[in-house]
């Protein structure tokens, strides 16, 4: 059964700093904190309407929770304990900055049934982590998630890619890096250039120079598929569309497809490796993989054609194989 959250938004908060990259307000489309009569509130609508609670948790969005005023954020945890345990919730889930953790905070979530924790690693290259002024490092990284682990709550780990100072062999060493901390999920997020940002700024200086659409996709791919062969839930790939994102759009890697690209890039490699030589190829795929294997606006089978190969892709709902070749001249 897929995982379901009940997002709650707290933007900006409990942030030391401001990193090139952060534009809270268009990212989350929210810019006041929520009160706690706001935050009942979606609760409540969420225990009526949501019939699979075993799978749901409350999750706490945006910024830092661990950072934010302690009195708030304890208002915030005390408010949804009546829709979390018997007959509720399975739990709630908070993301943080790294070097806002520690046994103190652990206590205070462990007894309030946080059930899962995101890290902002974004980067494992402490150089690229000054130079867009996260202000921790990455040894903060990997003390915070040994912590939470030996707690036994669940690790999730969130990395930017393209960021300012990055490299392509950079990235692929930050997720290496991540899987030797052993997560239980992942966020990829490409980094996408906002008005009102420092990047920005850089990038309107041509300080700063984006990586294309293009290689995005290329890279993503990539880090899809090692985190997933190493057992590792990819739970997000690619900055949530919204009005607002593309309303402050400056630059970057930014597709409110970005996962499905991503995912038709990695099926168009599968394929090119088992039809080398052939002219036309029928193939067939497994249940619900038939738009990835077409690709985006059918860009695979125009891929192929240009080589002048001709595909035909058609779904198996009894297969299990990524690919099956039923034909080939």
């Amino acid at each position: 059964m897929k995982h379901g959250n009940v997002s709650i938004f707290v933007p900006h908060l409990g942030c030391p700093n401001t990193c090139s990259f952060c534009n809270q307000r268009s990212i989350s489309g929210k810019s006041n904190a929520p009160t706690v009569e706001e935050v009942i509130a979606v609760c409540k609508s969420a225990h009526e309407r949501i019939s699979d609670k075993s799978n749901t948790e409350i999750a706490f969005f945006g910024g830092s929770f661990t950072a934010i005023e302690r009195g708030y954020m304890l208002s915030l945890l005390r408010c949804v304990q009546p829709f979390v345990g018997d007959n509720g919730f399975a739990g709630i889930r908070i993301s943080t900055r790294p070097d806002c953790i520690s046994e103190e905070i652990l206590d205070i979530l462990a007894e309030y049934r946080v059930t899962t924790i995101e890290l902002g690693a974004q980067s494992m290259d402490d150089e690229v982590l000054s130079a867009n002024t996260r202000g921790h490092t990455s040894q903060d990284v990997v003390s915070a998630a040994e912590l939470i682990k030996r707690r036994g709550i669940r690790l999730g780990l969130q990395m930017m890619t393209g960021l300012y100072r990055s490299t392509v062999e950079k990235d692929i060493s930050t997720a290496d890096k991540l899987i030797a901390l052993i997560p239980s999920e992942v966020r990829i997020y490409p980094t996408v250039i906002l008005k009102e940002t420092r990047l920005g700024e850089l990038f309107s200086m041509g300080e700063y120079i984006p990586y294309s659409l293009d290689d995005t996709v290329k890279l993503s791919a990539l880090l899809l598929e090692k985190f997933e062969s190493a057992g590792i839930t990819v739970i997000k790939l690619g900055l949530h569309a919204s009005k607002e994102v593309e309303r402050d759009f400056l630059g970057g890697g930014y597709h409110p497809a970005l996962r499905e690209l991503c995912e038709s890039e990695l099926y168009r490699r599968r394929i090119e490796a088992v039809i080398d030589g052939y002219t036309m190829v029928e193939l067939t795929v497994p249940s619900g993989c038939l738009s990835k294997a077409l690709g985006q606006k059918r860009s695979n089978i125009e891929y192929f054609k240009c080589k002048g190969i001709k595909l035909d892709i058609k779904e198996d709902k009894g297969q299990t194989d990524p690919i099956r070749i039923k034909t080939a001249r």
